[in-house]
């Protein structure tokens, strides 16, 4: 039986495992921490922009099942918001203990705060085994590094403000470990304005009990709350700085945008001082959720590896990226789409068959094809993602985004005739 191994348990990391499983091969999934989704813990939108997409081209290629999960989970359907259209809310606290119990009923092994610290590897062609913190060796035919690229906490000093105490738990689980980067690969780097290294996360979360009841009813009805910024207090300069490009419009810049993703509340900020936000009307007695601190973030895109468009990693023989790890992309949509391309080619590997790069007259194609184009060309400072920024544009532009259903499911079937011939 085939063996995988998966390091990073994440959407990107759950994505391929399930992928992965549905070949009946035995698949290893290890988190350093106790829960599953890493940073996905803070996301909540999907199928905003290019983003419904992508979610019906991976429903017709047969990647439902984490998606399914997020739509049982949904909390408001097509809501707008500045730049940003038919967007849907879901709570990702409630989904990850649903995605945990369908791993384990589809026997993936989960290994749960087990953080790797090292790889084996003989010829340094291939990997034949990883070592986790306490010695424990654990071989495989095949791997996937979806360990993500943010932190860790000398990171988020060196290049942000510091440990902010985010999702990430790094004082408490300890740091990520790049698998390519302990086989010898080096891996790439992003950088934001000024040449700085990485990107803030772009977004954190309040505690929704926390606002005040009205303000708390007005977001629970319609999804989105816009609420102006005091002037002395906007700073146009966090529209740079932070990861998810696609938020950085003037309008995030000059208003407070909260979005009601259940258990907590998403404010599109990388970071708000608490006494700042506390001037706000409804929010005089606000707190923070994630990061617990108000004036940071972690720093992500410090850990991407070079691979090609089957997202092996160059270098490698039978080393796999996903999620972050794979690519400067931003979004559990986007982390889904690498994770069920890197299983299904771990497979297609170990079986000796041919590795699938999805062509790029779908849009979960063109956008693994493009970001490796440009980040080739040396543009380390773009993020891709299907909701916005330079991908949304290049999709309205090559005629990708659609919200067609029939037009989604007709050319992604050509393209299951095409490679099935």
């Amino acid at each position: 039986m085939i063996k995988v191994v998966i390091i990073g348990g994440g959407w990107a990391g759950c994505s391929s495992a399930v992928t992965a499983r549905k070949t009946d091969a035995e698949v290893i999934l290890i988190e350093k921490s106790d829960v599953l989704l890493g940073c996905g813990l803070a996301s909540g939108i999907t199928k905003n922009n290019g983003r419904y997409t992508a979610t019906e081209e991976l429903k017709y290629l047969g990647a439902r099942e984490l998606l399914e999960i997020i739509d049982n989970v949904t909390i408001h359907k097509n809501v707008n918001f500045p730049g940003h259209y038919h967007a849907n809310l879901y709570d990702p606290r409630t989904a990850e203990p649903m995605i945990r119990e369908t791993l384990k009923k589809m026997d993936v092994d989960l290994h749960m705060q087990c953080r790797v610290q090292d790889v084996i590897s003989k010829n340094k062609k291939s990997i034949n085994g990883i070592i986790l913190s306490d010695e424990t060796v654990i071989k495989g035919d095949v791997f996937i590094d979806a360990t993500g690229s943010a932190g860790p906490m000398g990171n988020c000093l060196k290049y942000g403000k510091g440990c902010s105490t985010c999702i990430l738990g790094c004082p408490s689980f300890g740091p990520r470990t790049s698998i390519s980067a302990r086989a010898g690969i080096k891996d790439i780097v992003g950088s934001r304005d000024h040449e700085k290294c990485g990107a803030f996360s772009g977004s954190c979360e309040l505690i929704k009990k926390s606002l005040n009841q009205h303000l708390r009813a007005r977001l629970e009805k319609k999804g989105v709350l816009i609420l102006p910024i005091p002037n002395e207090d906007v700073n146009m300069d966090h529209l740079d700085i932070k990861a998810c490009q696609q938020y950085g419009l003037p309008e995030f810049g000059k208003n407070l945008i909260l979005l009601d993703t259940g258990t907590h509340v998403k404010m599109m900020k990388p970071f708000y001082p608490i006494e700042n936000l506390r001037k706000i009307q409804g929010l005089e007695r606000a707190m923070h959720a994630c990061p617990q601190r108000s004036d940071a973030n972690s720093i992500r895109f410090l850990s991407r590896a070079p691979r090609n468009n089957a997202l092996k990693v160059s270098g490698l023989d039978n080393l796999f990226c996903a999620g972050e790890k794979s690519g400067f992309f931003v979004g559990c949509v986007e982390a889904i789409v690498t994770g069920f391309l890197a299983g299904y080619n771990a497979i297609n590997f170990a079986k000796g068959e041919k590795l699938l790069k999805i062509p790029e007259s779908l849009s979960i194609g063109d956008i693994i094809a493009y970001e490796n184009e440009c980040v080739r060309k040396g543009d380390h400072k773009n993020r891709y993602t299907f909701s916005g920024g330079i991908y949304f544009q290049r999709m309205e532009k090559n005629g990708l985004y659609t919200t067609d259903k029939d037009k989604i499911r007709n050319r992604t079937e050509k393209v299951l005739k095409d490679e099935c011939r």
